[in-house]
């Protein structure tokens, strides 16, 4: 922990392969890691850490501010802003351009909602390219990465972000495209890159969008 106002908690980690001492802010998550070699002595790597408060707190500065999405709030969703609000039914649903949430614990249940609209928004972008492409993939799964919006793997494995789906549609038809287009083309060469404008010719403003918006997506959490 960096004393101060505000403090700032710091992750220290040691590895055996780094060669000198590095401090990151995560674009997508805030979280300040400290890295030090395996031998050298955590005072020193605490003095360095005061050293570089300046600049530390100016990074932190210039993160996006998290987005809470709760009752009374908006949920960006599909590039739109859904207002959320309680409802007196049993089920979560969207109606009328509104979330409306059963009484209970409303961050879990906005996470489901988002979730699930996310794999349906997605299979069906995945089942449309990989239609084209003539590769039918494997498997879909959805997680939460921070490197990454999308993989494939050599067997014919989809992973996407769920995160894209508060995403514009182009952004996340974009990343579907990118992925599938992988079935084909195991790499990212101009051979990759025809498949992708072939099956997504406006890729080009979608991948610009991720760059200049995605860290924002990582930002957003549910709460109460």
């Amino acid at each position: 922990m960096l004393k101060g106002n505000p403090p700032i908690a710091v992750t220290l980690r040691r590895s055996a392969r780094a060669r000198r001492l590095t401090l990151r802010v995560g674009q997508a998550d805030g979280r300040v890691t400290l890295t030090l070699p395996h031998r050298l002595p955590e005072r020193e790597a605490l003095a360095f850490l005061v050293s570089r408060e300046g600049w530390l707190r100016a990074r932190v500065g210039e993160l996006a501010p998290e987005h809470l999405v709760r009752p009374g709030g908006v949920l960006p969703l599909e590039g739109q802003e859904v207002p959320v609000r309680r409802g007196e039914g049993h089920r979560t649903m969207l109606r009328e351009g509104v979330l409306w949430l059963p009484p209970g614990p409303a961050a879990p249940r906005i996470a489901a909602f988002v979730k699930l609209r996310a794999r349906d928004r997605l299979a069906a972008a995945a089942d449309r390219h990989a239609a084209a492409l003539g590769r039918p993939y494997r498997r879909l799964t959805l997680r939460d990465t921070r490197s990454r919006w999308g993989s494939c793997t050599i067997a014919g494995d989809l992973m996407f972000n769920w995160r894209l789906v508060m995403a514009p549609p182009e952004v996340l038809d974009y990343v579907a495209a990118h992925e599938v287009a992988h079935l084909a083309e195991m790499n990212h060469g101009p051979a990759f890159w025809a498949l992708v404008a072939r099956l997504f010719p406006d890729h080009a403003q979608a991948r610009a969008w991720l760059k200049a918006e995605g860290a924002a997506l990582h930002r957003i959490r549910f709460g109460d």
